[in-house]
């Protein structure tokens, strides 16, 4: 698998969010989301969680 179409993620949970390391988060990863219909495979969640900027960006949506 290599590329993924992130317009596709949705239905992102995350864990590990630790509200003293504000602003950064660096702990927090995705845990599950959705891939077009289907829930995102292990290696697609790992592929999502590698570009740190799209997890930051998504769990700052999330949380605010």
């Amino acid at each position: 698998m290599g590329n993924l179409d992130f317009n596709k993620i949705s239905n992102i949970q995350f864990e590990d969010i630790d509200h003293n390391d504000h602003p950064d988060y660096c702990d927090a990863y995705i845990v599950s989301a959705d891939y077009g219909d289907n829930e995102a495979t292990e290696e697609q969640l790992e592929l999502i969680n590698n570009d740190k900027e799209f997890v930051h960006e998504q769990l700052l949506d999330y949380l605010f």
